[in-house]
């Protein structure tokens, strides 16, 4: 008796109410990664505490996000996908709504973890779901606008922020995820029971799981940090460095032996899968570098509000879901590997248009690159993702979704700390160059002749020169993102070719 397909137990507009709850939530999910960045000052201005106490809201959110991930994959076998997207988003929900209402710090940080650890898994697990709900040629263009959400979530998440933080209220970057997480989670419920996956009760890898809390949350608090303590000139950082270290170490040992074990490593033996899963966070961190210094550098040193910046940072995105719809069919027709290396080229060669930008730029001249980009982006995310996944059986696509989706979250979280670290170097180096090259007695003159006190003066003088300074700080950082990002577009080359079409099924090997 032949086997009914998951996909065909669903009505055609089940599958598309399904498919559009499956994408808002990974579109919620990674945008709640970026809503807060813009919001801490507002926080800490209403809590009573310190910016940088603020930023534990961001930290926590992403500390609980990176452990829960890689569980994915034995959630789901354990209690069905489905079953688990469901209580993920109600959680999740849960937890926003707790988040908005938080009075205290302590409060606002223990709810964001709840958050973390109930939106982690939503991430892969759309991921996994738009494969059962959809048919094979299908599942391409669905993974397709899928990806697109992965990239302007990100991007998206300082505009809405910002908005809201500057026109409303702190509170409302957590409620307004309520009638998402409504509409998601019922969807879910009502229409996607019929593509369950099966369950199978595994015991608890208890010691698994200890080791990649204690790993992880060491990695993130020393990424979080370590800017504000030197690196490893502090003993803080460097023990946090080694403790994360000794742990990983161990938990890949214990993972490797185990019988049951909580992730799946074992997936990376598939060789298209880890190559591609480097070449997804390379090219990913390097994408996130823009995401974090342009809203910060427009902010600074242009003058430009939350929103704008923000706005300009989501070209890229936005501009990538209008040839989302190619990827997908070119797939069927030619080597993944020239698609994917001739996207990330051309997302090198458009980073290196950043490198012109000037103190004097206009938004037309910020928004180009960017625009430009967008064009890339969906040959380089969609096919990465295609070219993984379809090297994994069937049987460990949610595991090896959760691994990748782990791999990308550590991507953004490394990327940020060392965009940042090296921009604010980079800046300290090229201010003391440029004031080694101002002559100070014929500028004061001449600002003292129009009427500036000494104390003016010597302000304007400094505010010229940071300005400056951060400007060429950010053409740098691109000159390297963009080196980096072609570099990363030739190991795609390692990559063994499919011997059939790709496609998003599994088994592509």
């Amino acid at each position: 008796m032949a086997t009914i397909e998951p996909y065909n137990l669903l009505t055609p507009r089940q599958r598309m109410f399904g498919g559009l709850a499956l994408g808002l939530a990974n579109f919620m999910v990674v945008l709640d990664l970026t809503i807060a960045n813009v919001s801490v000052p507002h926080i800490a201005g209403d809590l009573g505490i310190s910016p940088s106490q603020g930023t534990w809201v961001i930290t926590s959110y992403a500390v609980a996000e990176a452990i829960v991930v890689p569980l994915t994959g034995w959630l789901a076998n354990r209690f069905g996908a489905v079953r688990m997207f469901t209580l993920s988003a109600f959680g999740f929900g849960i937890f926003s709504v707790l988040c908005g209402s938080s009075l205290t710090l302590g409060m606002l940080v223990a709810c964001r973890v709840g958050q973390g650890l109930c939106g982690g898994p939503l991430m892969p697990l759309t991921q996994t779901l738009l494969m059962r709900v959809y048919p094979p040629e299908k599942r391409a263009q669905a993974m397709g606008i899928w990806a697109m959400t992965s990239l302007m979530g990100p991007a998206s998440g300082p505009i809405v922020g910002g908005f809201i933080s500057d026109n409303m209220s702190w509170h409302w970057i957590f409620f307004i995820n309520v009638p998402v997480v409504i509409f998601c989670a019922g969807a879910a419920r009502a229409l996607l029971k019929p593509v369950e996956t099966p369950t199978t009760k595994l015991p608890i890898d208890i010691v698994g799981l200890l080791l990649l809390i204690v790993w992880i949350s060491c990695l993130q608090i020393m990424l979080d940090i370590g800017r504000e303590h030197d690196w490893f000139s502090d003993p803080l950082v460097l023990g946090l460095g080694i403790s994360s270290l000794v742990f990983f170490v161990v938990f890949v040992i214990w993972e490797l032996t185990d019988d049951h074990p909580i992730v799946d490593i074992r997936i990376f033996r598939h060789r298209a899968f880890t190559i591609g899963v480097v070449v997804l966070a390379l090219g990913f961190g390097t994408y996130f570098a823009g995401i974090v210094v342009i809203p910060q550098w427009m902010q600074i040193s242009l003058g430009y509000t939350a929103t704008q910046s923000g706005f300009v940072t989501a070209m890229t995105a936005a501009m990538g879901l209008f040839v989302a719809r190619f990827p997908p069919k070119l797939l069927a027709k030619y080597d993944p590997r020239l698609l994917l290396s001739a996207g990330l080229g051309w997302v090198g060669l458009c980073t290196f248009l950043r490198i012109n930008w000037t103190s004097s730029s206009d938004l037309f001249t910020l928004m180009a690159p960017q625009l430009l980009m967008g064009l890339g982006m969906p040959f380089f995310f969609i096919t990465v993702n295609a070219l993984s996944l379809s090297a994994v059986p069937p049987k460990e696509l949610a595991s090896a979704a959760g691994l990748s989706n782990f791999t990308r979250t550590i991507a953004l979280a490394i990327s940020t700390s060392l965009a940042m670290t090296y921009w604010n170097d980079q800046a300290r180096v090229a201010g003391s160059e440029l004031s080694g090259k101002i002559n100070y007695g014929e500028t004061s003159a001449t600002l003292a002749e129009r009427g500036f006190s000494t104390e003016q003066i010597r302000g304007l003088i400094t505010q010229l020169v940071d300005k400056e300074a951060l400007t060429l700080a950010t053409d740098k950082m691109f000159l390297i993102a963009g080196i980096l990002t072609l570099v990363v577009a030739s190991w795609v080359w390692l990559v063994p070719k499919p011997k059939r079409p790709i496609g998003f099924g599994g088994g592509g090997h």
